[in-house]
């Protein structure tokens, strides 16, 4: 069953991306008690992913942010090594946590998988974005398929 308004944050243990090397992180320790904004991707390095998706959320960051925020971040099922390749790319720095879902464990837990297979990617994550408030889901934006309308940086700050 996909997410829904209300729900709380599966309990998952994701790999980040930060400044000093990729590490284990648990959603306990990426949602507790804090108010973050998570969107996911099919993919790093694809085209809507790269040029659109991410760099809105880098460029929106401190607009987003200035609403409460404490952590903007994106999810994709790749592995930690692509994510650090794809934020040192996009320049996300400290603007955007980078979160590997390699398993697509996290992505099957909230029902927001893809089946990509057609394209020789595999079981990969929905477009979407998710407000989360101390690990209670308050926003849901999920994409319809081969779009990309709802879960803009642009419309999570809107919805803030």
């Amino acid at each position: 069953m996909t997410i829904q308004v209300g729900d709380k944050i599966p309990a998952v243990t994701l790999k980040a991306v930060a400044a000093d090397g990729v590490k284990d992180a648990t959603t306990d320790e990426i949602f507790g008690g804090k108010k973050v904004v998570v969107f996911a991707v099919p993919g790093a390095f694809t085209p809507t992913c790269s040029a659109k998706h991410l760099p809105g959320f880098i460029e929106h960051a401190k607009a987003i942010k200035a609403k409460g925020v404490d952590t903007i971040a994106c999810l994709s099922v790749n592995d930690a090594f692509v994510m650090d390749a794809w934020a040192k790319d996009r320049g996300a720095g400290d603007k955007v946590l980078l979160l590997a879902d390699g398993n697509a464990d996290f992505t099957r837990a909230v029902g927001l998988e893809l089946d990509g297979s057609s394209f020789g990617m595999g079981v990969r994550s929905q477009r979407y974005a998710l407000i989360v408030e101390d690990g209670v889901v308050k926003h849901v934006a999920v994409e319809a398929p081969m779009k990309f309308e709802v879960s803009r940086a642009e419309d999570i700050l809107a919805a803030l």
